[in-house]
């Protein structure tokens, strides 16, 4: 019965988009902006798209910039109070999604810029799979037209992806630079680990899910990450501020491989000793320093074994 015989019309298929920020308040007006203007074509007659902001505490006047956005309906926002760093922040905002009754959460940092088209191609290849997927994951390109270093998947496990022409590749890990995560797949296998503060919660997260679900590349679907460089993080060359975030690092990195058994830590072993020689070599200070983030950091890993939070989907 159609709906003109007085059936209700079929409910949209609703998606959050979260965003987490902190103290980079012009970056996030930019990214809100990409999301307003996605162009979802026909499909925007099955789904719709609404956007949660979760703020660090940021102290730049993010909240006051947000508030007339607020006031209009165009976002929900939320303080976390306190700096969670991006796990945290995370792990909040998905859970604010799925708590809401969201179908499908977009995760995304408040550098990322979606282009017009971003979302409709995640939407186009879910259902070319008929939803048969852990995630989705969108190519990722820095400001100059080249992949993002820090944030091109894997597949295998060990394997970076090089090329990004085909229009659907499997994918193993991900960053939470646009992964796009049915509902239901986060209240089956949990949020993002939170005690992470920083570093590795996507890929761990991504992993938990590429375990149990097939997950995908969409060469079709691209954004534009506006990190200041392209590049990965390197213990060995990058500057000394930055040396107990390794810590970090290499404490989440347990984690994550131990749940690939004796091969996981097989690795781990070699990737640490293969990190400590570059230190030796390329390192131009504090190298003492650096090497005690690479121990000091996976010696805590093998003590830190942080608990998966899950969430309920509400009744429909």
């Amino acid at each position: 019965m159609g709906a003109e015989n007085g059936a209700s019309p079929a409910r949209k298929r609703s998606v959050a988009a979260v965003v987490v920020t902190y103290n980079r308040k012009e970056l996030l007006l930019e990214c809100l902006d990409c999301l307003a203007a996605q162009d979802l074509g026909g499909l925007g007659d099955a789904y719709e798209l609404s956007v949660i902001v979760v703020d660090n505490a940021s102290t730049d006047g993010t909240q006051e910039a947000l508030a007339p956005l607020v006031a209009s309906g165009r976002l929900v926002y939320h303080n976390t109070g306190e700096n969670l760093g991006g796990a945290g922040g995370f792990n909040f905002g998905m859970r604010v999604a799925v708590e809401a009754g969201y179908d499908f959460v977009w995760v995304m940092d408040d550098d990322c810029m979606a282009h017009s088209d971003t979302l409709r191609e995640l939407l186009l290849a879910g259902e070319g799979l008929d939803g048969d997927y852990g995630y989705l994951t969108s190519v990722c390109l820095w400001t100059d037209g080249n992949p993002c270093t820090m944030n091109r998947q894997r597949h295998p496990l060990h394997t970076t992806i090089e090329d990004f022409t085909p229009e659907l590749q499997p994918c193993t890990l991900a960053s939470f630079v646009s992964l796009f995560v049915p509902a239901d797949v986060i209240a089956e296998l949990g949020l993002p680990i939170k005690d992470f503060f920083i570093w590795t919660d996507d890929w761990e997260f991504t992993r938990r899910v590429s375990r149990v679900h097939p997950c995908y590349v969409v060469g079709t679907s691209v954004v534009t990450h506006k990190c200041k460089v392209n590049g990965a993080g390197n213990i060995a060359l990058d500057s000394g501020e930055r040396i107990s975030r390794f810590r970090l690092a290499y404490r989440n990195d347990i984690v994550l491989y131990r749940g690939e058994g004796l091969a996981g830590y097989a690795y781990v072993i070699a990737r640490d000793l293969n990190h400590l020689a570059r230190i030796v070599l390329e390192a131009k200070g504090r190298k003492l320093e650096r090497a005690r983030a690479v121990v000091g950091g996976t010696l805590e890993g093998l003590r830190f074994h942080p608990q998966i939070e899950y969430v309920r989907r509400p009744e429909k």
